[in-house]
């Protein structure tokens, strides 16, 4: 274990990465919708056009059209008008690649050129799923994950992360979200929940709406008091404190025993499971011992596991065997714990959170150092 992460060591601060010049943590000014709605409504006043007008192109920006021309009850002059002044989205698309099972995924960019990434999952069931980002990067650092690798740029404004939601709306009903893709939600969690709210727009309802988070504590309990019936996934991905702080440094900030108590306490109040997200890695965090550890800290009433497979980057890990997998599942079972495997999507176009962007060129930030 020491040969390959380094002697654990537990210190007091959480090492957050620095936004890149020019960027911050803090929140840009969101907007109400997507594409930016502040600026249309001004056009819209300045043509001296009626304020129901913004809803209107709202109405037809969730229903999936292409650009403003496909909103035939508005006059030919303003869609003109429109088209000229306020651009449909407030991201730029700069790649997209497909997968043979359907995934989709994309690489924007914002107005200041930050990236992001956002990915489409078509299930066989008929479900498709939105995997969004909350933040262009990362401050957190997880040491596997692809986008800790990157310079963090900063927070998303709501309309940057609806965009992302309306992109794979034009090209087809979406039905599901969730927050797993670049960033943590719950630093950024006002931006977030208003997206949230608009989202039933698209088709997506809240009950089918989750917010993955690495263990941030104060957005857990901001959100368990929030009413809305949105979902909570927890990053655990080890069940000792000194391997998860090793693999996610927030675990020297917010230990897990008190993340796992913030959620027996979102459990209370909601009547909803947690999903934990544990990432199977090989010789790592994957051992029988692991699973009976992991068991023993998570009440069954509470947290249903869905078990990851890793999606291979160019850090120092690996992914576990399928053995491996079914015999951690099987321990966690025996102990009665509900138990998942998710399905591997999108591995031939770098479909896990940050990939893409990481390779183009100029993203990815020097490697963190090993904790020692």
């Amino acid at each position: 274990m020491r040969e390959v992460l380094g002697e654990p060591h537990r210190s007091s601060a959480v090492r957050v990465r620095a936004p890149e010049p020019g960027g911050r943590i803090g929140q840009p000014a969101c907007h109400h919708r997507g594409m930016d709605s502040e600026r249309l409504r001004a056009e819209l006043q300045r043509a001296g056009e009626p304020g129901y007008r913004v809803d209107q192109v709202w109405r037809w920006a969730a229903a999936g059209a292409p650009s403003y021309a496909a909103m035939t009850n508005l006059p030919s002059r303003l869609r003109e008008l429109l088209e000229e002044r306020v651009p449909f989205s407030s991201l730029v698309v700069a790649n997209e690649v497909h997968a043979r099972d359907g995934t989709v995924k994309t690489l924007m960019h914002t107005a200041d050129d930050r990236p992001l990434e956002a990915v489409l999952m078509r299930y066989g069931d008929g479900r498709r799923s939105l995997c969004l980002s909350s933040q262009s990067g990362c401050p957190l650092t997880c040491r596997f994950c692809a986008t800790g690798q990157m310079r963090f740029g900063r927070n998303l404004s709501s309309s940057e992360i609806l965009d992302q939601a309306l992109h794979f709306r034009r090209q087809g009903a979406v039905d599901h979200a969730v927050f797993m893709g670049m960033g943590e939600p719950l630093m950024n969690l006002d931006a977030v929940l208003e997206a949230c709210a608009l989202l039933p727009s698209l088709g997506i309802s809240q009950r089918h709406t989750a917010i993955s988070t690495v263990g941030w504590l104060p957005g857990i309990e901001r959100l368990t008091a929030y009413p809305a019936p949105l979902r909570l996934a927890l990053s655990l991905h080890a069940a000792d404190d000194d391997l998860r702080s090793t693999l996610m440094p927030v675990n020297d900030r917010y230990a897990l025993g008190d993340v796992l108590e913030a959620c027996r306490r979102w459990y209370e109040a909601k009547h909803r499971r947690v999903f934990v997200e544990y990432v199977m890695l090989a010789g790592i965090n994957d051992r029988y011992e692991q699973a009976i550890a992991l068991a023993r800290r998570l009440d069954p009433r509470i947290f249903k596991v869905n078990l990851i497979p890793f999606n291979p980057t160019d850090s120092e890990y690996r992914g576990s065997s399928r053995e491996a997998i079914a015999a951690f599942r099987s321990a966690l079972e025996a102990a009665g714990i509900a138990v998942t495997v998710r399905l591997t999507r999108g591995r031939e176009i770098a479909a896990a959170c940050g990939q893409l962007a990481v390779a183009a060129d100029g993203a990815a930030a020097p490697a963190a150092p090993a904790r020692m």
